[in-house]
């Protein structure tokens, strides 16, 4: 096996490197076609390894692939742990990641039109993308096979770059590189957090390996550190906490969510690949697989849900008012990493990575539904500008309608099934913030429902509000585009019901997840679970059902029955519209603080350190100096013969009397 764990991600690597570097020799059939074997054969090896596991039973893989370097005991290595937490995330990232590239070749197939003609930009962009995404994919596998800190931040800051590169790949538009810089500087925000967390784990344990780190945990808890003067921290809370702010930057958490929905910039499939099954559930993984140290810090699960709740509700809220298809899924995108860090802070972690799964499915569809819609309205965002779109649409229209029922968590869908536990297992949490957290994702149901269907009724029904010319020419999108659609649904549909229960209240993640006693709030929930119909059947005793129904209808009502109310609610809270409109003012807050003042504090060190200090002082200031020095100098070149012997005559006299003294 031990060869078969390092081709699932060198094929996807390979895949990348001969796209990349012989696109041109190829072409564009040789670069998709390559990456699509690649990733494919990604996923295809990770169902095997899955079946080894899960369905076989095999032991637990934890071995190292390469020795990099040993400095002061500790080693720099490339390693994989392979268990059922492992082999879930790799067939689920292989998983969407191929639906992606397929659906690539029909999205980007007019690419060309994106470039300026005369700009060299855009030669062989179709090739340069794939080699991207197929990275990307390389990257996000190294990150969730790996057994070791070094790897893990490796893959971690690898999606980070490509993510860099996807987002802002139209480098012709200022919008796309503005979001691209944007993404980067905040994930560099959590990343500083995240390393600072790494290097205090080596500093209390003295290795990088997972196996080492987990088993030193419950000694840590009784460790304290001075960080300042006179106050003393809990050594294993400054940690998790350290290492769940990388997650708030690469799972897009309040306050560093705001480059997650200007990464809408980037093409239609990366906004499926980043914001589905990769880089944003880069956090929520890395939380549930360090669950062995965050079960012995109550604080940072505490710090964690109550972070988690306020972006599942307040990020949920700002999709009402978007009017751009991809803004409004990338909100929700938002909204349900939320659901999922509350469910981290609960110590629900199999229901963070059970949403995490179901999630990847149905949002990835609603993304690539997203594409297929925008390649129909040739490349039109604004559904204000569409409606109608049902009879022209079919397979998108079912598709979408799918991944939407699963995104609202209606009965029997996927999402309804790892939505549903969540909320239950917040129910049953004791910690600090649970109370709250409770009934921040219970609202959420109801907005999540209400900004879901807005956006279902405005694009497919109603009045067809696009122009006559874009009219003419609406049709179904090509079987490349709607083949992944219709693989996605599936799963969005049915694996909710058929993995709750070994997932949840099984043994299926064994050692891999670690649970304290006290915490185990699956365990009661466990205790009334009677199987997926029961759990559909007991849903309609809860208040979860009701207030997604209520959030549908009232959607209905709004955009439907009587689409003046929408702007009379608009005018009436036109306070509250624009707080949302303008994102609670985090941009501007951002722009205002930081940027302002980072410019500020640039322009002030270069007037005083630059201009003042190193111009005025060192530079102008020495020649200054020699000037001056020359001046005084120069008058005692007088030319006459007597002032040389008097300068001698004093000079001897001098000497002498050093001399004698």
């Amino acid at each position: 096996m031990d060869t078969l764990y390092l081709a699932i991600p060198l094929a996807s690597l390979i895949g990348a490197i001969i796209a990349g570097i012989f696109g041109a020799q190829i072409g564009r059939k040789g670069a998709h076609s390559v990456t699509i074997l690649g990733v494919g054969i990604s996923f295809m090896l990770s169902l095997i390894a899955l079946k080894h596991h899960v369905f076989d039973g095999a032991p637990v893989y934890n071995e190292s692939v390469y020795t990099w370097l040993v400095s002061d005991g500790i080693r720099f290595e490339v390693g994989f742990l392979i268990d059922n937490l492992t082999v879930m995330m790799m067939a689920v990232v292989t998983g969407v990641s191929l639906m992606v590239h397929i659906y690539t070749i029909g999205y980007m197939a007019d690419d060309l039109h994106n470039w300026p003609r005369t700009s060299l930009a855009g030669t062989n962009a179709y090739q340069r993308f794939f080699s991207y995404i197929s990275l990307f994919t390389f990257s996000m596998l190294m990150l969730v096979m790996s057994n070791n800190f070094m790897q893990l931040f490796f893959g971690w800051e690898a999606v980070g770059l490509v993510s860099y590169l996807l987002i802002g790949f139209w480098t012709v538009r200022p919008t796309a590189v503005y979001a691209n810089l944007k993404a980067f500087l905040v994930n560099r925000v959590g990343d500083f957090g995240f390393i600072l967390g790494i290097a205090a784990v080596v500093m209390y344990t003295g290795s990088l390996d997972y196996a080492d780190v987990f088993g030193k945990a419950e000694g840590l808890a009784g460790q304290s550190m001075s960080i300042f003067n006179g106050s003393e921290w809990s050594v294993i809370s400054v940690i998790c906490i350290l290492l769940f702010v990388g997650a708030m930057g690469k799972s897009a958490q309040i306050p560093l969510h705001v480059w997650l929905p200007d990464s809408m910039e980037g093409p239609t499939p990366i906004s499926a690949l980043i914001h589905a099954a990769t880089m944003v559930t880069a956090g929520i993984f890395m939380v549930a697989r360090m669950s062995p140290l965050y079960e012995y810090s109550e604080a940072a699960l505490s710090f964690i849900i109550v972070i988690g709740a306020l972006t599942a509700f307040l990020m949920g809220l700002i999709g009402i008012v978007q009017n751009d298809i991809k803004r409004v899924i990338a909100y929700s995108t938002l909204s349900q990493l939320g659901y999922m860090t509350v469910a981290l802070g609960a110590s629900a972690y199999s229901a963070a990575v059970f949403h995490l799964m179901t999630h990847a499915f149905f949002k990835a569809l609603l993304f690539l539904a997203a594409g297929s819609v925008i390649i129909a309205m040739h490349h039109e965002q604004d559904m204000r500008k569409m409606g109608g779109l049902k009879k022209y649409m079919p397979i998108t229209y079912w598709t979408s309608l799918i991944g939407t029922l699963a995104l609202i968590g209606f009965p029997g869908f996927s999402g309804f099934f790892s939505k549903d536990s969540i909320i239950e297992a917040v129910h049953h949490s004791t910690l600090p913030g649970a109370h709250f957290a409770y009934y921040a994702i219970l609202l959420g149901v109801f907005v999540t429902a209400f900004y879901s269907f807005r956006l279902f009724f405005m694009v497919f029904h109603g009045e067809e509000r696009m122009d006559q010319h874009t009219r003419e020419h609406l049709r179904e999108s090509p079987w490349v585009v709607t083949l992944p659609l219709i693989l996605l649904a599936i799963p969005s549909m049915f694996i909710g019901g058929m993995t709750i229960g070994p997932m949840l209240f099984g043994d299926y993640f064994g050692s891999a997840i670690f649970i304290a006693e006290q915490h185990d709030v699956l365990a009661e929930l466990g205790k009334n679970f009677h199987g997926a119909f029961a759990f559909v059947e007991h849903s309609f005793g809860g208040p979860a059902f009701y207030l997604a129904m209520a959030g549908l209808i009232s959607a209905w009502f709004i955009y439907m029955k009587s689409p003046q109310t929408a702007e009379n609610m608009k005018n009436r809270f036109i306070w509250l519209y624009r707080l949302l409109d303008n994102k609670y003012y985090f941009d501007d807050f951002n722009a205002a603080f930081f940027g302002a003042g980072s410019r500020l504090l640039g322009r002030e060190l270069w007037q005083q350190g630059d201009v003042k200090f190193i111009d005025g002082v060192l530079v102008n200031g020495s020649a200054k100096l020699v000037g001056w020095f020359a001046g005084v100098t120069r008058h005692l070149q007088t030319g006459y013969l007597y002032h040389y012997a008097f300068a001698m005559i004093i000079g001897v006299i001098v000497l002498l009397a050093m001399g004698i003294f």
